[in-house]
């Protein structure tokens, strides 16, 4: 908190003072008129320079010496000042605003009276500037370049002989256009001068349609200002700050490599020369390292010499003026000619040139006040008229210094050219000069680049399309060609054997339909293969709609007519026994009218989906390559072309799930019709194989497209082969075996042109065929059903001739005349009447019973029967009638033992109490 709060009152300190010195101002005038010294053929003017201190910018070390050398030639010039010996009194602020305010205090609070003030750097003349006009002073600064300064209503009393820092930005921005720099980046300290420098740029590269990167601040560490210029890849950078700072600016740039062929920085012109090799005792960069972040670095800077060598207003040269600065600062410990300068030595003719203003207008002010019979020394701190006349004359200056003209405008800047400089070999050389007023750029063409060509003002993005490989295109378009032309061999194959049986009988017409089904699905490959290659982007949404309707279109041709002929098989079998005939009969244009109904809905859905929602070329972007042919700063962009729509995920939607509900009822319909042939439609178990191998890859195929769309490639590739193979394995199947029908029997006797095809005719006399057959199969199962209701009956009451024969034990059985009728007397038949072996299996019964057993043993009744039906078997296929007592005899019905050959027992007159060892079987 204690730390907080010193920071608030340090940044309150300036306001703080000023508002003292109003206070002390107001509180009486016998503060501002102090009396001058005895001399009054002296005029002085207040002094505050930067001097001394460890920031912002301590130009005065060479401003205050060339100040000295100024007034002296004032003095001695007997043209002005007749009569009079301009005097500075002056002291160091260390550019700090508050140690300025008191300076400024000190200065018109103590005789002797001050009748201008010189101020130096920009934040200690915002101070003394909006101050001033409380004492009716006019301030002429040598080193403020802040644009706030030029405010007239803010500073209305201000006059510099230093341009505006807004005079090189349109420098700056004429250098943009000249190179083609559109995007720059600007980093600058949070001082006054450069937020409003900043800001003015910001405007002037907006009104020339260049962009604005980013702008970042830094007050006192640059280090994370520099790393979010590498972030944001900024490669031109306005540098706005002091030197102090552009020092630890400079290290970063190293640090960060922002620096070489790829970035250019512009730095204030106003550094003393060789700034970025001094003082480098707290930065962790050594001279070669900074020597290396500075090279090609640009400045700007306003013409603070006189490039001409011609005699000014003192009666001097501009080089005379540099000889006797650099003789001057010698004397005072500066190693010039080792090029050791003090800070603000590029500013020090300005700081000439400002006494000389001062001087000039001080003349003209006395000569206006001669007129009216006053005299300057009549000036005092509330005198606003003499005021007013130093300003009028201070307006009016106009004349030749050391600096170049020293003129003022509007708002008290100095109006001067723009020099352009560029460090080569650790050397500023000048490069052109720019006249703001003309707007006239002079260059001198002797820039240098690294690389040999000036750098981008961004990284080259060059989009560069995914392609399909032109090898997998063109491989794929053969085979879709090939199958094309397979195709209409096999149309053609169709048309002229459609009269053939195994051709006619597999309904050609869906065989024809499939074929051009399976074009569309051919011709639907080359499509997929198109992209920016062979198609403008403004047409590509067209091929988009092209794909989508040849494909889907052609998949219900060719897949829908080979469900139509599996439905009819299903159909026409296994419903035939629960459905009446009037729903088994299934008419051949049913078959057209369920391949319509798909191509219908593919119409249906696709209309609308292109005339609410068409489809649009979408780029997808990949992450950035670097070619490796060359050094340049560019990425290459991958870009994919896909088709899309606003709602694409439900159109495919829509279509996937129809066509997916279609596969698998076709699937299903196949597996009920796997085991089923038939001769009206003799292909249907290889109709059922494709549905097979077309669901089986677009179950596949689908979702492994819609997994690897982004790899151009591999998705044309698995799609287009996906097509290719499902259309010749269907056309394999369903042809092979016809073509080969026709190869392995050339001769086959065709029927008529008429019976080409089934007739109408053939359909009916089919279905009438089908109900009879049906009628006689119920008929059958009626008759058997009966069958088995007398057999049951028989086995419980069996009737002998004209007694009932009956398993009841008080009941004697008599077989008398049982059997004879139940013979067949045909020696050539094998079939023996199931009624013998009733009565057979009843006469065992009765000899069981006569023989008075309690219980009749189930086995031995069993093994009679056997013996006795073996032994009517065996003997009646040798074509004997009957055999009694085990003995045979040839001859129908001539039998020794009973009536007619029928054995005893069975024949006529068996006795009823015979034993039954005695008793003679019946076969």
């Amino acid at each position: 908190m204690a730390r907080r709060w010193s920071a608030v009152v340090l940044a309150t300190l300036p306001r703080m003072l000023l508002l003292v010195l109003v206070f002390l101002v107001s509180s009486g005038s016998s503060a501002m008129d102090i009396a001058v010294e005895d001399d009054e053929r002296v005029l002085h003017i207040g002094g505050i320079f930067p001097i001394n201190g460890t920031s912002g910018w301590q130009g005065g070390q060479a401003c205050q010496p060339a100040a000295m050398l100024a007034l002296a030639d004032v003095n001695k010039n007997p043209d002005l000042l007749r009569g009079y010996r301009l005097n500075l009194v002056w002291n160091d602020s260390l550019c700090d605003p508050g140690l300025g305010a008191a300076v400024m205090y000190d200065l018109l609070y103590n005789a002797p009276k001050k009748l201008m003030l010189l101020g130096g750097c920009s934040i200690v003349s915002t101070t003394i500037g909006e101050a001033a006009r409380m004492w009716n002073l006019i301030v002429v600064s040598f080193g403020s370049s802040s644009p706030a300064l030029s405010d007239r209503k803010r500073f209305p009393t201000f006059f510099r002989t230093h341009p505006s820092a807004t005079v090189h930005n349109p420098t700056r921005v004429e250098l943009m256009k000249k190179f083609g720099w559109s995007r720059v980046a600007i980093l600058q300290q949070t001082e006054e001068v450069f937020i409003s420098t900043s800001e003015d740029l910001e405007q002037k590269c907006k009104d020339e349609g260049i962009e604005i990167l980013t702008r970042q601040n830094f007050l006192s560490d640059p280090s994370e200002a520099v790393k979010n210029l590498k972030r944001q890849d900024a490669r031109i950078v306005v540098g706005l700050f002091y030197v102090n700072q552009a020092r630890r600016v400079l290290c970063e740039i190293y640090k960060n490599e922002l620096y070489g062929k790829n970035h250019i920085w512009f730095f204030i012109g106003w550094y003393e020369n060789g700034w970025h090799e001094r003082n480098l005792e707290s930065h962790n960069c050594t001279k070669e390292q900074m020597r290396k972040a500075a090279a090609g670095h640009l400045t700007t800077e306003a013409m603070m010499w006189n490039q001409d060598d011609v005699m000014t207003a003192s009666g001097i040269t501009a080089k005379q003026f540099k000889r006797r600065l650099d003789m001057d600062l010698i004397n005072r410990g500066y190693d010039i000619l080792g090029d050791e300068y003090p800070e603000g030595y590029q500013e020090a003719p300005l700081a000439y040139d400002a006494i000389w203003s001062m001087a000039v207008a001080l003349n003209v002010t006395m000569e206006k006040l001669s007129e009216k019979n006053q005299s300057i020394h009549s000036f005092t701190y509330s005198n606003k008229e003499i005021a007013d006349e130093i300003y009028n004359a201070m307006n009016a200056t106009s004349f030749m210094g050391v600096s170049g003209r020293v003129a003022f405008g509007q708002d008290g800047s100095r109006i001067a050219w723009t020099k352009i400089e560029q460090l080569i070999d650790n050397t500023y050389e000048v490069i052109g000069y720019y006249d703001g007023q003309t707007k006239n750029l002079s260059w001198r063409g002797k820039e240098q680049w690294v690389g040999g060509k000036p750098p981008q003002d961004r990284t080259i993005i060059r989009s560069e399309l995914k392609m399909v490989s032109m090898g997998l295109f063109i491989s794929m378009c053969c085979i879709s060609g090939l199958g094309i032309l397979t195709s209409l061999i096999l149309l053609c194959f169709t048309c002229c054997y459609k009269h053939r049986r195994m051709l006619r009988m597999s309904h050609p017409t869906c065989n024809n339909i499939t074929l051009v089904g399976a074009m569309m699905c051919f011709i639907s490959v080359w499509l997929l293969g198109l992209d920016g290659r062979y198609v403008r982007k403004d047409h590509f949404p067209y091929v988009c709609t092209a794909r989508a309707w040849v494909l889907s279109v052609g998949f219900s041709l060719a897949y829908g007519s080979m469900f139509s002929k599996i439905w009819r098989v299903h159909r026409l079998t296994t419903k035939a026994k629960t459905e009446s005939k009037a729903a088994v009969h299934v008419n051949p244009w049913k078959i057209y009218v369920i391949v319509s109904a798909l191509v219908v809905v593919d119409i249906i859905v696709l209309s609308v989906w292109q005339g609410i929602d068409p489809m649009y070329r979408k780029l997808e972007t990949f992450p950035f390559l670097k070619p490796a042919d060359t050094d340049d700063d560019v990425r290459i962009l991958p870009q994919l072309e896909h088709c899309d729509s606003n709602h694409n995920t439900i159109w495919l939607g829509v279509l996937y799930s129809f066509k997916g509900l279609l596969l698998i009822f076709g699937l299903f319909l196949s597996y009920e019709t796997r085991s089923i042939k038939l001769d009206k439609i003799n292909d249907s178990r290889l109709v059922g194989m494709s549905i097979y191998n077309v669901f089986v890859l677009c179950v596949i195929t689908a979702p492994v497209t819609l997994l690897v769309s982004s790899q151009q490639n591999a998705s044309f590739a698995f799609s287009s082969l996906a097509i290719i193979f499902c259309c010749f394995l269907s056309m394999a199947l369903i042809f092979v075996p016809k073509i080969m029908d026709v190869v392995q029997n050339p001769n086959e006797r065709v029927d008529s042109a008429e019976h080409s095809v089934p007739t109408r005719e053939d359909e009916e006399r089919y279905h009438k065929l089908m109900a009879e057959n049906e009628d006689m199969q119920k008929a059958i199962s009626e008759k058997e059903e009966k069958i088995k209701e007398l057999r049951k009956k028989i086995a419980d009451k069996r009737w002998c001739g004209d007694q009932l024969c009956s398993s009841d034990s008080s009941t004697r059985l008599r077989a008398g005349g049982c059997c004879r009728h139940m013979i067949r007397q045909d020696s050539t038949s094998s079939i023996i009447d199931p009624t013998l072996v009733d009565c057979i299996r009843a006469n065992a019964y009765r000899e069981a019973m006569e023989d008075g057993a309690a219980f009749i043993d189930v086995n031995w009744v069993a093994s009679r029967i056997t013996r006795s039906e073996d032994w009517v078997a065996g003997n009646w296929r040798r074509g004997y009638d009957f055999v009694a007592d085990g003995q045979e005899k040839d001859g129908a019905g001539d039998s020794t033992s009973g009536a007619g050959g029928v054995p005893d027992g069975c024949g006529g007159g068996a006795r009823e109490d015979e034993s039954v060892n005695s008793v003679t079987r019946c076969h």
